[in-house]
């Protein structure tokens, strides 16, 4: 009988997603990682319970599988008070390990194009260029590809 979690014996914990995700983001081409700069990533079993008033979702909702959000702009004050500010990729776990277990998907894989699909929103790209990235054919970093106000590649 072939287990469901391949690789692993029992579902993937957050700390197992994480990694994976910062591998994911370690990889990511340059072109792409010059506009997310150092973005941290944040694995929950679900989204809380701002996320879900603010998108709508029903509570313990598995339509949502990541969320990016924003750190507050310069203009609020953050850099008069020399505080980094730093973008968060919410991951949320059991969303994704029920579209694994139903698409037999590999998890890294399926990791990689949640984060993709994420930082392609957030910057305005169109779906084929989330398609692009989230398939790996990056052509020197998708020199084309803009997103609003800025010039990737």
């Amino acid at each position: 009988m072939k287990s469901i979690f391949v690789g692993f014996t029992v579902p993937p914990s957050l700390e197992n997603i994480k990694e994976i995700a910062e591998g994911v983001l370690a990889e990511l081409p340059g072109g792409l990682k010059k506009h997310i700069g150092e973005l941290r990533i944040m694995v929950e079993d679900f989204p809380d319970t701002f996320i879900e008033q603010e998108m709508e979702l029903e509570e313990k909702s598995f339509d949502l599988l990541g969320c990016y959000q924003s750190s507050p702009p310069a203009s609020i004050g953050y850099r008069a008070m020399n505080v980094k500010s730093q973008d968060v990729l919410h991951l949320y776990r059991r969303p994704i390990l029920d579209v694994w277990e139903e698409t037999g998907e590999d998890l890294t894989h399926l990791v990689n194009r949640v984060i993709i699909q994420e930082i392609g929103n957030h910057l305005g790209f169109s779906n084929n260029e989330i398609e692009m990235y989230g398939d790996g054919i990056y052509e020197e970093d998708m020199s084309g590809a803009t997103a609003p106000g800025i010039r990737a590649g």
